[in-house]
């Protein structure tokens, strides 16, 4: 199987590095999406966050979702928040999220909770379709947890990876075996 996991476009928060809520893209991400061209895969696969959603439209429209795949890590309580506010208001909450895999913003996801649900999926996914392409837009987080599942670099790999918007993974293999082909922008 070769698995095309695309990062969405830009969204006002993405822009100011804040930790995501369920934003739309903003008008520069619209641009951005619309500008680029992907084949018609045959399994597309969206994350339920809207600019997933909205960046599916706007890659290929008309293309109906296939079905669901992860949503990023969940924020908790940083929803919303930039790491500079939370450095100011809680350093040490802030510094063990950053170097603790197992730790996680109030409420949230840890990284290491991330990658063991992200390569969970893909060793899940359909061993016998060899030959197929298929697409998941999902938040930069789950791109880099896929990449590091791949590699077996382990949670500390994801803060490895530097997924922009539009950022495209391509990964090909099965449950267990999994290899990085290529990473960079989704062409315009």
């Amino acid at each position: 199987m070769r698995l095309h996991l695309l990062a969405p476009a830009a969204t006002a928060a993405s822009r100011q590095a804040r930790f995501p809520a369920d934003e739309p893209l903003d008008d520069g991400g619209r641009r951005a999406a619309s500008a680029v061209s992907l084949a018609a895969p045959d399994h597309l696969w969206c994350a339920p966050a809207r600019r997933c959603r909205d960046t599916v439209a706007l890659v290929l429209p008309g293309r109906t979702v296939d079905g669901d795949a992860p949503g990023g890590p969940a924020p908790g309580a940083w929803a919303g928040r930039t790491p500079g506010e939370l450095a100011a208001e809680d350093p040490a909450a802030l510094q063990a999220w950053m170097t603790d895999p197992d730790g996680a913003p109030p409420g949230g996801e840890s990284l290491a909770a991330l990658l063991d649900r992200v390569g969970g999926w893909m060793d899940g996914l359909d061993a016998d379709d060899d030959r197929g392409v298929a697409l998941a837009v999902v938040d930069p987080p789950v791109v880099r947890a896929a990449v590091a599942h791949a590699l077996g670099a382990g949670p500390t790999g994801l803060w490895r990876v530097d997924v922009a918007p539009l950022t495209l993974a391509v990964l090909t293999g099965r449950a267990g075996r999994w290899n990085l082909r290529a990473l960079g922008a989704a062409s315009g």
